[in-house]
């Protein structure tokens, strides 16, 4: 028997509803499908552009450290990165457009409710670290167009400025992604475009470089693709249909990141590929700063899904309480930790974090689409465990780690050691060529038929 944490068929919302609605206020209420193929493509071709994916250009360009791609290797690894990412996050907000249930309540149905905690609390830490570190940029990139008309102001107004706008969109989210469809994007297209004739009117030299690295730098790009799926579900719940959801996904985050990357990498090659200089041929172009002011305005949409997801997450664990005080307390700590927490040391812990996110997709994915899991989905309270599924998402998530780029940041060395350590008494020795988004995505979806299969037999 399957029962669910909210009913979607009934409330307020259907799509001949005032525009007004918004989203509810506690786990057990219905959300309305307020959201049609726009409102979710322009939500989603925000959300692919961001200050980050412009100095983040470089892990693109050269993600392996001492073998750069090509311009052409470079932009084909963003598109493909890109649609197989977006298909997986596109794919990942169908259940949760059909259930009515936020993404860590929809793990209920993988993992059973109590070890959907598990997931919920990794997500809860990751969306934290991700929204105190967009207050970061947007305060960041705030100091550096006041810096370019010679005004000081200090690095905590700006964050505290950036967090009362966070947390007010968060109040009503669905009249926030309304006001990106309505005004922001309209801005963002042309200021994109706007950046775009600027920078390569410029001539950067995007010229050399190799293929050697392509695999990686798909990686990378499928890893930020990918680091929305726990995000996706907390928005398609409101669409219309699941064809609105998954098209409003692939087609805006898709054409966005493709762009945004593209930008990234002509901004590099001006400031001779250095992360740190990367905004400075945007503050200085023709109407620089009115279209970069855009562009840091635009980046509370990020800092606002990372504080309302977390809002969502902590349903999971406290269905009963109203999202509008757990955001507004949210707000508040994400904006203390960007005060008051080091942003770049926080972000290796993030790269830990967001690699279970690939292999825990591909299990829901091989259990809720092929082995009939949309029929029997529990997203109740008392949804029975599933220790199986969580078998295969650990396979996957060694898959990951065994294939992967490790990282370099010396606050997870130990990290890495203990995966150097690993290969190195199983003899393996990863090649150039190798994904880990793929290696993981398959073993884990494997596991998942293969156990199915067992299941089924016993």
């Amino acid at each position: 028997m399957t029962s669910a944490a909210v009913d979607s068929t009934k409330g307020p919302g259907d799509p001949g509803d005032s525009g007004a609605v918004e989203a509810p206020l506690t786990l057990g209420e219905a959300p309305p499908k307020a959201l049609g193929v726009l409102d979710q493509g322009a939500l989603w071709a925000n959300l692919g552009v961001s200050l980050l994916g412009f100095s983040g250009a470089i892990a693109l360009i050269n993600p392996l450290g001492d073998r750069p791609l090509s311009f052409v290797a470079a932009i084909l690894a963003a598109v493909v990165g890109s649609v197989i990412g977006t298909a997986m996050v596109g794919l990942a907000a169908i259940p949760g457009q059909r259930t009515g249930a936020p993404a860590m309540v929809l793990l209920r149905g993988l993992f059973g409710a109590r070890l959907s905690y598990l997931p919920t609390v990794l997500n809860i830490i990751q969306m934290l670290g991700w929204g105190a570190f967009e207050l970061w940029v947007i305060a960041q990139g705030a100091q550096a167009i006041a810096g370019s008309f010679g005004v000081e102001v200090p690095y905590a107004v700006w964050v505290i400025v950036a967090g009362v706008i966070t947390t007010a969109l968060t109040i009503r989210p669905l009249g926030a992604v309304r006001l990106l469809r309505r005004y922001v994007t309209a801005g963002v297209v042309i200021s994109m475009i706007w950046f775009t004739i600027a920078l390569f009117q410029r001539g950067p030299a995007i010229g050399g470089g190799s293929w050697e690295a392509f695999a990686p730098a798909v990686d990378y790009v499928i890893a930020l693709s990918v680091s929305w799926v726990p995000v996706a579900a907390d928005f398609a719940r409101f669409s219309r249909s699941g064809r609105a959801a998954f098209t409003g996904v692939v087609g805006g985050y898709t054409i966005a990141q493709v762009a945004c990357l593209v930008l990234g990498i002509a901004a590099l090659a001006l400031v001779g590929n250095d992360p740190n200089q990367v905004w400075d041929p945007f503050v200085a172009a023709a109407l620089g700063p009115l279209f970069f002011g855009i562009l840091v305005l635009r980046e509370t949409d990020q800092s606002f899904v990372n504080v309302y997801s977390t809002a969502m997450s902590l349903q999971n664990l406290l269905p009963r309480l109203d999202r509008r005080i757990i955001s507004v307390a949210i707000g508040v700590l994400v904006t203390l930790l960007a005060i008051f927490v080091n942003a770049e040391t926080y972000t290796g812990f993030l790269g830990l974090i967001g690699a279970v996110f690939v292999p825990m997709f591909a299990v829901l994915a091989a259990d809720y689409f092929l082995l009939g899991g949309a029929d029997r989905w529990d997203t109740s309270e008392t949804a029975p465990s599933r220790p199986l599924m969580v078998v295969a998402w650990v396979l996957g998530f060694v898959t990951w780690w065994m294939l992967a780029a490790l990282p370099t940041a010396p606050e997870v060395a130990w990290w890495t050691s203990f995966w150097n350590g690993v290969r190195d008494a199983l003899g393996f020795v990863p090649q150039p060529w190798m994904s880990a988004s793929v290696g993981a995505f398959l073993v884990a979806g494997l596991a998942t038929l293969a156990l199915g299969a067992l299941r089924r037999r016993s």
